[in-house]
C-alpha cells in the first residue's frame, strides 16, 4: 500500500504541474499599450467589435452611407488602413451591400484575424488553440482526481480485509493529494477560462482612460459597443445586422457560391486563410453587450466563447447560430 500511496501523490503532483504551467504559459508576452482602436475592440468584443468600429468609423466620416433596412453603399472607397481595406474589398465581392452580410465577411477577413494573433503574441489575448487545451487539461485532471477516490476507497476496503492489525485508512492517507489536485484544476480552469490576460484587461483600461472622450464613432464603438453611436437611426441598422444571421457570400469553384451555414466563414476562405478567432465574447458571430446594446447578438462559434471558426487552413463555417450571453471577453 505504500507504494499506492506514493503513486496517488505523484499522479497528483504531475496533474498540478500540468494544470498551473498552461494557464501562465498561455498568459506570457511583453505586454505593452495598444496601438489603435482596433486592438482595443478585439479586446472589448472580438472581430464583431472591430468590424462594427471600421463601419461605424467609415460612415461617421461619410465614405459610407448606411441606409435602410441596412444596406451599405461607398461613397469614397478610400482606406486609411488594413480594416478599412477590407471593408471595402469585402463590399466589392457583395456588392448588393447588406450590413449584415458585409460585417460577418469583415470580421472574417485576415486583416481583421490577425490583430488577433498580434495581441497574442504580445501576450493580451489568449490563443483559441492554447485556451481549449488549457481547458481540457484543466478537465482531465478534475475528472481523474473525482474518479480515483472510488479507486481509493476499494483499495481501502482491500487493505482492511487483509491487513493484521488496524492502520490509518488508506483513502486518509491519498484524500489531501487528490483534493489538491481536483481544486487546483477547478482553480486553474476558471482562470484558463477567460480569453483576455490580465495584461490585456490593463492595456484596454488605459487606453479607455486616454480617450475617455472619443472624439469619434470608431472610437465610441470600439470602446463601449453599439449602444455608444449617438444617432438612434444608425445604431438601430448596427444592432439589428449584427443580431442578424444569413448567409455569406464566399468564392467556391468558378469564384461564386454560398455557404450553406448561418455563420459562413469569411469571404477569403478559398485564398487559403480561415477565420480562427473568436474571442470572449462570442466574436465570431456576436459581440458583447455595451452601453444598452449588443455590438452582436449570438454565440461564438460552434458552442461557446473562445472556440474556433476552423482550424487554421481549414475553410470549415462557424457553428450553427444559437444564441448565448454576451461576456467574457473584457473581464476575462
Amino acid at each position: 500500500m505504500n507504494i499506492a500511496v506514493t503513486l496517488h501523490y505523484l499522479a497528483a503532483a504531475v496533474g498540478i504541474a500540468l494544470v498551473v504551467t498552461g494557464p501562465v504559459r498561455s498568459r506570457r508576452g511583453p505586454g505593452g499599450p495598444l496601438h489603435d482602436r482596433y486592438e482595443a475592440a478585439f479586446l472589448n468584443g472580438g472581430p464583431a467589435r472591430v468590424a462594427d468600429t471600421a463601419l461605424a468609423a467609415l460612415q461617421a466620416d461619410g465614405r459610407l452611407a448606411v441606409g435602410g433596412p441596412g444596406i451599405v453603399s461607398v461613397l469614397r472607397p478610400l482606406a486609411y488602413d488594413p480594416v478599412e481595406r477590407a471593408v471595402f474589398q469585402a463590399h466589392a465581392e457583395d456588392p448588393h451591400g447588406a450590413l449584415h452580410r458585409l460585417r460577418q465577411a469583415v470580421m472574417r477577413h485576415p486583416a481583421v484575424q490577425e490583430i488577433g494573433d498580434g495581441l497574442a503574441a504580445r501576450g493580451l489575448l489568449v490563443a483559441p488553440a492554447v485556451r481549449r487545451s488549457v481547458l481540457r487539461r484543466c478537465a482531465v485532471v478534475g475528472v481523474l482526481s473525482f474518479l480515483l477516490f472510488p479507486v481509493a476507497v476499494v483499495l481501502t476496503v482491500l487493505d482492511f480485509a487483509t491487513a493484521e492489525e488496524l492502520s490509518v485508512p488508506f483513502v486518509l492517507k491519498v484524500a489531501p493529494a487528490l483534493i489538491a489536485a481536483g481544486v487546483t484544476a477547478v482553480v486553474c480552469g476558471a482562470l484558463g477560462a477567460g480569453q483576455v490576460t490580465s495584461a490585456g484587461r490593463r492595456a484596454v483600461s488605459a487606453y479607455g482612460a486616454g480617450h475617455a472622450r472619443p472624439g469619434d464613432a470608431g472610437h465610441l464603438v470600439a470602446l463601449h459597443g453599439l449602444g455608444a453611436l449617438p444617432d438612434p437611426v444608425l445604431r438601430e441598422r448596427f444592432v439589428a445586422a449584427a443580431r442578424f444571421y444569413g448567409p455569406v457570400r464566399r468564392r467556391g469553384r468558378g469564384g461564386r457560391g454560398r455557404t450553406p451555414s448561418g455563420h459562413a466563414s469569411w469571404a477569403g476562405d478559398a485564398a487559403g486563410a480561415a477565420a480562427v478567432w473568436c474571442a470572449g465574447t462570442g466574436a465570431c458571430g456576436g459581440g458583447s453587450c455595451s452601453s444598452g446594446a449588443c455590438s452582436g447578438g449570438g454565440s461564438g462559434c460552434g458552442g461557446g466563447s473562445g472556440s474556433s471558426c476552423g482550424g487554421s487552413g481549414s475553410s470549415s463555417s462557424c457553428g450553427s447560430s444559437s444564441s448565448s450571453s454576451c461576456g467574457g471577453s473584457s473581464g476575462g
